[in-house]
């Protein structure tokens, strides 16, 4: 049986796709878009990237989260699931990297056992940690040390340089501690020039707007962070936010919803769409459902083939075969320089 909180998300996302029907009878379907550009249906290309969800728990209630993460949420991959997913990774070689996302990935009970049986595996290990989990508990303050031991790349979301623009976006006292953190980070090695430990920063903008270009903005953050805080890190993601969960409550509020959406769809960007990173990437729930990404995810868009759409029956035949599912916050990914995981991909 759901519990209450379960059944308010479930509640809020259906009236969210009534809203959203209301206004997608304005803007041409992203499908006929990628038709014209020639990439319909879209095709996946051979799979690179493993990207698990290992739960929706969090320490913070980010404004932007597409996840809907916060520590009231108990969404939590088991053990046994994890074990479903080394499996997977011990049969397909061409998942080299591992990228582990939440909710805040460290709150998983499981969550060190998991890396360090990857790591067995011989596979490259991104973890995106908030920064302000590793202040949270005193459990938490060896990760910068745990990190660095298992070479972990590291990347963060930090919204701006600034305390202001950052704690609006992601809570009181956030940019404080995540500077904190980001300097512990440093101190184990991470950022610094040939260190070998990769530290990357996510920028995400904090309104109805497309973000600015990738170069220019990353110049600007490593000039502010190492005047201001003595922080190096290696580079910077920018990212658009997708017109989903807390990003769309807020575009509906506010009444942005229609004007945010004309913003992305005139800036799709054919040369974006070829690089989407549906197509490299494969997307792990928590519960082990598969997906074409992250944001699929969310809106509960499994991946396109039911005889393997979770780990207990992974066929990687029927992976590569699929057609990868189109909707119209896919305009997110495609717009201007475009948007993934690992930043602008034109």
């Amino acid at each position: 049986m759901k519990s209450l909180k379960a059944l308010q998300h479930a509640l809020a996302d259906a009236g969210h796709q009534l809203d959203i029907l209301e206004h997608e009878k304005m803007f041409p379907l992203f499908s006929d878009k990628m038709k014209t550009a020639g990439l319909f249906p879209l095709l996946p290309a051979e799979p690179s990237i493993f990207q698990v969800n290992i739960g929706k728990m969090c320490n913070q209630v980010c404004k932007h989260c597409h996840v809907d993460a916060g520590p009231d949420r108990k969404e939590i991959m088991t053990k046994e699931t994890m074990q479903l997913c080394l499996k997977v990774l011990e049969q397909q070689p061409s998942f080299t990297t591992v990228d582990l996302t939440g909710g805040a990935p460290e709150m998983n009970p499981d969550f060190r056992w998991f890396v360090q049986e990857i790591k067995k595996l011989n596979r490259h290990i991104i973890v995106r940690c908030n920064l302000t989990i590793i202040l949270a508990n005193k459990k938490y303050h060896d990760l910068p040390q745990f990190f660095k031991e298992n070479n972990i790349e590291v990347v963060s979301s930090l919204p701006f340089y600034t305390q202001d623009r950052t704690d609006r976006q992601r809570g009181n006292g956030v940019f404080e501690d995540s500077i904190k953190a980001l300097q512990m980070l440093n101190e184990a090695g991470y950022g610094i020039n040939n260190s070998g430990l990769l530290l990357n920063l996510v920028y995400n903008p904090a309104g109805a707007f497309l973000p600015p270009a990738q170069t220019a903005l990353e110049k600007e953050y490593k000039e502010a962070l190492s005047e201001r805080y003595n922080i190096q890190f290696n580079n910077l993601y920018v990212i658009t936010n997708m017109p989903i969960s807390r990003y769309l409550d807020y575009l509906l509020v506010s009444g942005n919803y229609e004007s945010y959406m004309e913003k992305l769809v005139q800036a799709f960007n054919p040369a974006a769409a070829a690089n989407v990173m549906c197509r490299n990437t494969l997307s792990v729930g928590w519960d082990g459902y598969l997906y074409d990404c992250d944001f699929n995810q969310m809106l509960d868009l499994k991946v396109a083939c039911s005889e393997s759409d979770h780990l207990s029956k992974y066929a990687q035949e029927s992976i590569s075969n699929r057609e990868i599912i189109l909707n119209q916050h896919c305009y997110g990914c495609t717009a201007g320089s475009g948007s993934s995981c690992g930043g602008a991909v034109a």
